[in-house]
């Protein structure tokens, strides 16, 4: 899905604050750490499409163990969908517009274009996040099979159900994946039952666990349809995941070689200077997502992350 965020040029008064703010060196608070697109496995796909080759479950595959006698072998084949789904990237893209005026005299001692493509840049990856997880065509939360949902037993998120999502991605499980409300729900109801979960360290920040798979936190999972809400209760989704290509899991797509690449699948192109005196640039993010098999992901439902309780 492609979207377009135009930006429009910066007044002399903006152009002035922004000078003064960028003195300072670069402030990251408004950004939410990415934790998703860095623990996904990503390939490059190369023809901008994806076919996911799946075995028809319905055909049991006839083997034959440690035969005695001299019996013949059975003869067997393995049956594939005959439309297997194809995955195709989405774009994300924005067009950043500077005036002149800005980078000309506002760019001591940071340089003001710079400055403005990283914040819209870390705008573009925010949008890719949301979508691997919200798309309505390869996100995360629309491709969990039927079977591989389940409900919460009380609505708060208890040990026990975080047990039971683990025996829908038994296969080396990677992440579970869920709003901070929900992963702080989760503690509250380890800590009622005196079973604190433990810590892992990753990209030097800490993660609680269980069974020592790691909840990374995400606030594009959202509660009652928000990724801020302002009810203290509401409903979410936690998400478990097996990673990787290898693992027949879920993989992440780009696509590779773009013009002006900066990162993978995200591009930088100058497009000009118009009569007005803007400079404009675009910004493209090329991606997607594909669950390769149906045990790679499961979620849990119904998620309350309002329940509190009195320790004594």
């Amino acid at each position: 899905m492609a979207e377009n965020v135009t930006h429009h040029a910066l007044g002399d008064r903006a152009a002035f604050q922004l000078a003064n703010v960028t003195k300072t060196p670069p402030q990251y608070g408004a950004i939410t750490p990415r934790w998703l697109v860095r623990l996904l496995d990503w390939k490059p796909l190369e023809a901008g499409t994806l076919r996911v080759n799946r075995v028809a479950e319905e055909k049991a595959v006839d083997v034959i163990c440690g035969p005695k006698e001299e019996k013949a072998l059975p003869e067997t084949y393995v049956e594939y969908e005959e439309k297997p789904r194809e995955y195709t990237l989405s774009q994300i893209s924005a067009v950043l517009d500077v005036q002149t005026r800005v980078s000309d005299l506002y760019s001591n001692p940071y340089d003001q274009v710079r400055e403005q493509l990283r914040l819209t840049i870390e705008n573009v990856k925010e949008k890719q996040e949301s979508e691997l997880i919200n798309n309505s065509d390869y996100g995360l939360l629309k491709n969990v099979p039927t079977s591989q949902k389940i409900q919460t037993r009380k609505g708060a998120p208890t040990p026990d159900d975080l047990d039971e999502l683990l025996t829908k991605v038994w296969k080396e499980p990677s992440l579970f994946l869920a709003h901070p409300r929900a992963i702080a729900a989760f503690g509250r109801e380890c800590t009622r039952r005196g079973v604190p979960p433990p810590t892992v360290t990753l990209f030097g920040t800490p993660f609680l666990t269980w069974r020592g798979v790691p909840l990374i936190p995400t606030d594009k999972l959202h509660i009652d349809g928000s990724s801020k809400p302002k009810d203290p209760g509401g409903k979410t989704s936690i998400l478990l995941l097996r990673v990787g290509e290898k693992k027949q899991g879920v993989i992440g797509l780009f696509q590779p070689g773009l013009p002006g690449e900066q990162t993978p699948g995200l591009s930088v192109r100058f497009m000009g200077i118009s009569s007005k005196a803007l400079a404009s640039y675009l910004i493209s993010l090329y991606c997607s997502a594909a669950v390769l098999v149906d045990d790679a992901i499961a979620a849990l439902e119904g998620v309350e992350v309002g329940s509190y309780h009195e320790y004594k």
